[in-house]
Order: structure tokens, then sequence, then C-alpha cells
């Protein structure tokens, strides 16, 4: 059986284990993807990065104290705590209007993910946008995914876009998730999102992530909705733009 299993995989075998490069291969990928989910995000670093790229940004924390709860308990995850509740309710009680998209950058179950791939996306979609009220770029540490619609509902976002690091795999430790939600407000459920996953140059790269996140965000304010009605068709108009180089704009 071990046989059949190595010799169908292509990975080849010694004697009835792994050859050493595969075995090594494989416990590299399992230690990154193991320290993914471990790794805290290094969020001053990924303010300073946003802020000196003209970024305003905002910090919040979720219900879980650590990465251990986190992981624990998802649902605390979905919420903010009370200090960061209190400062966005300030933020949104000075803002001097809603806005049309609010960007929201998480941790997730990498931080990896989120330090390495936000910016770039983000300096994609900035001329893309031109014209919409964004809000500031609020940086969320032990994020679940619905931890963004309470961030919505209290800055009155029109649609709420999550950055958030995916369960890693053992090819991609990095994998960022974008999550749009129409309306946000607590209690919205998965089948009210559009998901974009795997945006990673090795995976979904920055340029087609834009412009699928681009399609998504004028269809949803065109339609006033998100989620299993809302369907992504940009697949069929990515050679055309490909093509004109528009994709590419920024």
């Amino acid at each position: 059986m071990l046989s059949y299993i190595y010799d169908t995989v292509r990975l080849g075998r010694a004697g009835s284990s792994l050859p050493t490069a595969p075995l090594l291969a494989f416990n590299l990928s399992h230690a990154q993807a193991r320290d993914a989910v471990h790794q805290p995000l290094d969020v001053a670093a990924l303010h300073a990065l946003l802020n000196a790229a003209g970024f305003e940004t905002l910090d919040v924390e979720s219900a879980a104290p650590d990465r251990e709860h986190y992981l624990r308990r998802p649902d605390l995850g979905r919420k903010l705590n009370d200090e960061s509740t209190s400062r966005m309710h300030d933020y949104a009680a000075a803002a001097a209007a809603a806005f049309d998209v609010l960007f929201v950058v998480a941790d997730g179950l990498s931080a990896y993910a989120a330090a390495r791939h936000a910016l770039p996306l983000l300096e994609r979609m900035r001329s893309k946008l031109a014209g919409l009220n964004i809000g500031p770029i609020v940086v969320a540490r032990q994020a679940r995914v619905a931890l963004g619609d309470g961030i919505g509902e209290i800055l009155r976002a029109r649609i709420v876009v999550m950055l958030i690091g995916e369960r890693p795999g053992l090819s991609s430790p990095d994998s960022l998730g974008i999550y749009l939600t129409y309306e946000p407000r607590i209690g919205k459920s998965d089948a009210e999102r559009n998901c974009i996953s795997n945006v990673r140059p090795e995976g979904l790269a920055y340029d087609p992530a834009a412009f699928k996140l681009h399609y998504l965000l004028t269809e949803a304010t065109r339609l006033k909705l998100t989620g299993v009605k809302l369907k992504d068709d940009s697949d069929a108009l990515l050679p055309a733009a490909e093509e004109s180089g528009s994709m590419m704009d920024r």
C-alpha cells in the first residue's frame, strides 16, 4: 500500500519510507504552517507601512485576549473587546459621513498573509476606488471574518472588506482571503458574503485579485447586496483587461 501511494504521488520511496528530500520538504511546510497560525501580527510594523503609504489607520482587538483563547474560542474572535468598541464609537461620532468602503486588515489564521499581502493589494485598489468615501484601514488582532461586521456597523460602512489570513496549507502558509459584506452588521451569515481566496504571488496574484475585488465592489454597490446572489463573473472580463492593460492600473 505504501509503495502504491508513493509511486502514485511521484515522491519516490526509500524502502517503506519517503526519500530524505521530500520528507524534509514536508517537515518544513508543516513547520511553516504551524508557525503561521501561532505567529503574532507585528501591528506596529503594519501600521507604519500603511501610514508611510498614505493610509490612515485604526487599531482594534477582538474579545480573545491572546492566541490560545483565539484558537480555542472562535466566538471571541468575532466580536470586539470593550476598549476597541469604545474607540470605534468615538471615531464614528467624529466622522463627518458614513463610508462607502471600509477595509479591515486582520491576522486571522496567518499573520504572515496580512503582513505580506495587504499593503500591495490596497495600493492597487487605491485608484480603482477614486470618488468613493473610503474609511481608515482598520488593523485587527485575534480576528475572525465576522469581526468586520461589528466594525462596519459602528463606522456606518456601506461595504466592509476584510483582508484576513486564511488557514495555512502545507504549501501556502501566507494565503490572504478577501471577504466582502454589504451593509455589515452583527449577525450577518457567511451566505451574505463574497470571498476571494489564495491571494499571494504564488496563488491569485495582486493585480487579478484587485480586478476581481473591484468588480465585486461595483456589482455589490449596484445590486445593493453581497453573498450567494452576487455572482463573480469577472473571469470572463480578465482577458480583455489584461490585453488593454487596465487591470494593472494603480
